[in-house]
């Protein structure tokens, strides 16, 4: 395993460090991904729940599902937290997805450097529609024709590969608090000598080039964010110059899932308390948190060319910060045990500070963290970028994503239970496994990752 890692970990410094002629920026970018809008003519327009082709109203629960059976539901959800004194219980629509989708990543060396294959991929709920993509990126019911569309395109590489050629491999779950313990494969995997085609709105990057590009608003996408997140980074003994050894962090976690009083349990989405459904949307009754709507796209690009769909569209922009410090020389992240109800495992390492929408700054613990981390930053902010959240079941759903360098005084909430120091060595372990990051702090991994001298080489830690 010691020997497999680290030539994984070598594949990903080579392609993180290589300074390739000529260079696929952010205009470049941006000029692709405008070439193809037009080609594919891509039109997203807002449609009323009730007139939704495909999608029915079950009789009695008033859940609202595709008549295959198939892609996901809207249920209602139950939440209880006795213990949290803000809010110790609500009712919430919520996202039923239970299939699992592969999330991958391909990367071919090409005269010894690896490149990744990435997609400029159409999603309705993308502000601008298209984004940086993996390789694949696909629901089961993508995958397995279910839509009765076209092919997923390289899916192929990751349906069953060969041991050695896979460098990250794991579940890892998507946003708790919209969906329903949702959660997706991902995947990295190393092509071999044989020739790869290169189909119409794909590209070979360099990881260095994906990562210039991480630092531009809504340019690369959650799905590539998370899958980058897993990507082998060390070969270090992860306890070695971290300020927490790796037993009492995970102690940590199993603790703080043993002592939770959150409770989640599906209900009807006809019974849930606080929301109005009009035949157009859902929405919360002080039009808070976010609202279901209904979307019809066309499109000549995708797998299937015309549909109707249920999204969620949060509430404004969301924000999701963490503060990094270096120890024995080593860099470490300030991570939050964090509950949420969609969570399969319930609580995970969330951000220092994590936000879904704007209204929620204005709560309790919640403004005094937002306004300790305003007075946190200052100058000593690494990263700033707003990223758009998984484009498929998402609304114009934006997070402001914050890299904060903490100075020499320590935070007050440095001392709080539920935040501890996780070093990048330990992270790069935890992420081998399944369901330690939730997707926020991943996001933050990958863009923390990207950032040229915070952390040194990827090799040597």
């Amino acid at each position: 395993m010691a020997a497999l890692t680290g030539w994984a970990v070598d594949v990903v410094a080579r392609s993180a460090s290589v300074e390739t002629p000529g260079r696929f920026g952010p205009d470049e970018v941006r000029e692709w991904f405008s070439a193809l809008a037009a080609h594919t003519g891509v039109q997203v327009n807002r449609a009323p729940l009730d007139g939704l082709e495909g999608w029915d109203e079950a009789p009695g629960t008033g859940d609202i599902g595709h008549h295959s059976g198939g892609f996901f539901s809207v249920r209602g959800l139950q939440v209880r937290d006795p213990d949290n004194r803000e809010e110790p219980g609500w009712s919430q629509p919520i996202i039923d997805q239970p299939e699992i989708g592969v999330l991958g990543i391909l990367i071919k060396e090409f005269d010894g450097v690896p490149y990744l294959l990435m997609q400029a991929k159409m999603e309705p709920g993308n502000v601008n529609l298209i984004q940086l993509s993996p390789t694949v990126q696909a629901t089961r019911s993508n995958y397995t024709g279910v839509h009765r569309g076209r092919s997923v395109p390289y899916v192929e590489y990751f349906l069953d590969p060969p041991a050695r050629s896979v460098l990250a491999d794991s579940l890892q779950s998507e946003q708790g608090s919209w969906f329903l313990r949702k959660h997706n494969r991902n995947m990295v995997v190393l092509a071999g000598d044989e020739d790869v085609p290169l189909r119409e709105g794909f590209c070979w990057l360099t990881l260095k080039q994906v990562h210039e590009l991480l630092a531009e608003d809504d340019l690369v996408n959650m799905d590539t964010r998370t899958v980058l997140s897993c990507l082998p980074s060390h070969t270090r003994d992860p306890d070695d110059g971290a300020l927490l050894p790796m037993s009492e962090i995970l102690s940590t976690i199993t603790a703080a899932r043993s002592r939770t009083t959150m409770s989640a349990s599906p209900v009807p989405l006809r019974t849930i308390e606080g929301w109005h459904r009009t035949a157009g949307e859902i929405r919360h009754r002080e039009d808070r948190h976010f609202r279901v709507i209904g979307v019809d796209v066309a499109t000549r690009g995708r797998e299937v060319r015309k549909w109707s769909q249920p999204m969620i569209e949060p509430r404004g922009l969301g924000l999701a910060a963490v503060v990094t410090r270096r120890a024995n020389g080593v860099p470490h992240l300030l991570l939050r045990t964090t509950a949420e109800p969609g969570l399969r495992e319930t609580v995970e390492l969330g951000p220092t500070l994590q936000l879904e929408c704007e209204d929620e700054i204005g709560s309790g613990s919640r403004r005094s963290w937002s306004d300790g981390m305003s007075k946190a930053a200052g100058s000593r902010i690494l990263f700033d970028a707003v990223q758009s959240e998984e484009g498929g079941r998402f609304f114009h759903a934006r997070t402001r994503n914050l890299v904060v360098e903490r100075g020499e005084r320590p935070l007050p909430e440095e001392d709080l239970p539920d935040h501890l120091w996780v070093s990048l060595p330990q992270v790069d372990a935890l992420l081998r496994h399944s369901h330690y990051l939730n997707i926020q702090a991943r996001s933050l991994v990958a863009c923390v990752r990207s950032l040229s001298g915070l952390h040194g080489s990827p090799a040597d830690g």
